[in-house]
């Protein structure tokens, strides 16, 4: 037992390291996304994410040689899996122009609140008073965040809400997919779908990038984020995601850096609070459905 678990560390150490860089990789999207929307407009900067992720995705992945990628179990909910997320960023990427980068992070993180409430009706888990009372803290965080009443809500605070709400779909249908189709296929799908719908609608939005440096952070956009979903699934190979989970909440550091070193953000007290209050209460659901997952094992 001793040497099973010292063998088991260092891959769990290397899946937290690389939980972390996923992560990274998310605000500094977030941040370039931001950069670029002061040229760009936003959908067009959307379609330039799920275009490059795409075809990094194709060279990672090389569907050609390895035509299994593309073979998904449940194609249909691997499409609205897809969308959802597809949804999700293009709600952030407008969001984000109008909002600090730190306060768009922390709205996210609502997210993990909303999904307990449709794991009951989609995936037929009880949830209790516990996590209940939990996800009411949450969003009495996000209302310190957002404070509706007062000079300083903007309707774009609505815009990430709704973004949170379409990324909890996006993390149910993950779950339903979960031991049906292979990480890979589940990365191509992302990607894949997201360029189908944004490629239509790019000559409709297209506005020529104003110099080679705007050119070069539309590549890395697209970078960032197949590199992203690639960690994403090495780190669940390397470790549990019930270990991974609280280190998702590390994107929030990494906001509020680039905030302040790109954009000059610093998050004001309310902000830091409301921040503090949500990422309590998303440890805390995570917390008690991780009991919850044990116990119904401990029965099974």
């Amino acid at each position: 037992m001793k040497t099973a678990s010292i063998g088991k560390s260092p891959r769990i150490a290397t899946g937290i390291i690389m939980i972390v860089g996923t992560v990274l990789c998310f605000a500094c999207m977030d941040a370039t996304a931001k950069w670029l929307g002061r040229s760009l407009p936003p959908v067009q900067v959307v379609a330039v994410r799920y275009i490059g992720s795409v075809l990094f995705a194709s060279l990672l992945l090389n569907p050609w040689r390895a035509p299994q990628v593309v073979r998904a179990k449940r194609p249909l909910l691997q499409c609205l899996r897809s969308a959802f997320l597809l949804s999700s960023t293009v709600c952030s990427y407008v969001a984000v122009q109008y909002l600090p980068l730190t306060d768009m992070t922390t709205l996210t993180f609502a997210s993990p609140l909303m999904v307990p409430l449709f794991a009951g009706p989609f995936l037929g888990e009880k949830i209790g008073p516990r996590r209940i009372a939990a996800v009411v803290v949450g969003f009495i965080g996000v209302l310190v965040v957002t404070r509706p009443v007062g000079h300083a809500f903007h309707p774009a605070a609505l815009l990430v809400l709704l973004g949170a709400f379409f990324n909890a779909l996006y993390s149910i249908t993950t779950r339903k997919l979960a031991g049906q189709d292979a990480p890979e296929t589940t990365m191509f799908y992302t990607g894949m779908v997201g360029a189908a719908v944004m490629l239509p609608v790019l000559p409709f939005v297209w506005a020529t990038p104003p110099g080679a440096f705007v050119w070069g952070m539309m590549t890395v956009i697209g970078g960032l984020g197949a590199v992203a979903h690639w960690l994403l699934i090495l780190a669940h190979k390397h470790a549990p995601a019930s270990i991974l989970a609280p280190f998702y909440y590390t994107q929030l550091l990494g906001a509020i850096t680039i905030g302040a070193v790109v954009f000059g953000e610093l998050p004001d007290r309310w902000t830091l609070i409301g921040a503090g209050i949500i990422v309590a209460s998303g440890l805390y659901v995570l917390y008690r459905e991780s009991i919850r997952r044990k116990e119904k094992a401990s029965v099974a």
